[in-house]
C-alpha cells in the first residue's frame, strides 16, 4: 500500500457512497487507476465490506445493543483465537475483540429485546466450554459511532439561533 491507497481508504471510509471517479478526483489520481487499486484492496481483502452506518434510535423497530466482556481459558494451540471463532459464528455477535484488562474478548451483540440478548448470554456463550465469566453492559445511548454524531439534541443545539 502506498500513499494514494492510504488517501483512497480514508476517503471511503468517510464515505463508501463516492464512486471511483470521484474518489479519483478527490485524490488526485485518473479514474482507471483509481477503480484498479480499489479493486485490488477489495480482492486483497483490505477492504472487507461497504456498509451503511444507521442510527437506530430512528428506526421504527427496537434493537438492543450490548457489550459482553468475557474471560475465556485459551486453548493449548490455538489461544484466543479458537474460541474467538466459535463465538463469531452466532448471528446475535456483530464484533469480537481480543483486549488487554480483566477480560479477554469483548463481545458486541444485537437483538430485539434484553430478554432475547440475555437469552443469548445464558444458553449460548455462558455454556461453551472455555468460558470462565462473563459482564454484560446493555448501551442506553449511542452518541457518537464510527466517527459519527448520533445525538440530535447537540445537532439542534448547533442550529438554534440565539436572540
Amino acid at each position: 500500500m502506498d500513499n494514494f491507497d492510504s488517501k483512497i481508504l480514508k476517503v471511503l471510509q468517510d464515505d463508501s457512497r463516492f464512486t471511483a471517479e470521484q474518489v479519483a478526483d478527490i485524490v488526485g489520481l485518473d479514474a482507471k487507476d483509481t477503480q484498479k487499486r480499489i479493486k485490488s484492496m477489495e480482492e486483497s481483502g483490505v477492504i472487507a465490506k461497504y456498509t451503511a452506518l444507521c442510527n437506530t434510535e430512528k428506526l421504527s423497530e427496537d434493537i438492543v445493543t450490548a457489550l459482553i466482556e468475557v474471560k475465556v481459558t485459551p486453548q493449548m494451540s490455538s489461544g484466543f483465537d479458537a474460541i474467538a471463532r466459535a463465538i463469531y459464528q452466532f448471528e446475535e455477535v456483530k464484533a469480537v475483540y481480543l483486549m488487554s484488562g480483566a477480560y479477554d474478548l469483548c463481545i458486541t451483540v444485537e437483538g430485539k429485546n434484553l430478554r432475547e440478548v440475555s437469552r443469548f448470554v445464558s444458553e449460548k456463550l455462558s455454556t461453551m466450554r472455555d468460558i470462565v465469566s462473563t459482564a454484560t453492559h446493555f448501551i442506553l445511548k449511542k452518541y457518537k459511532t464510527e466517527g459519527v454524531i448520533l445525538d440530535d439534541e447537540d445537532n439542534e443545539q448547533k442550529r438554534q439561533v440565539i436572540l
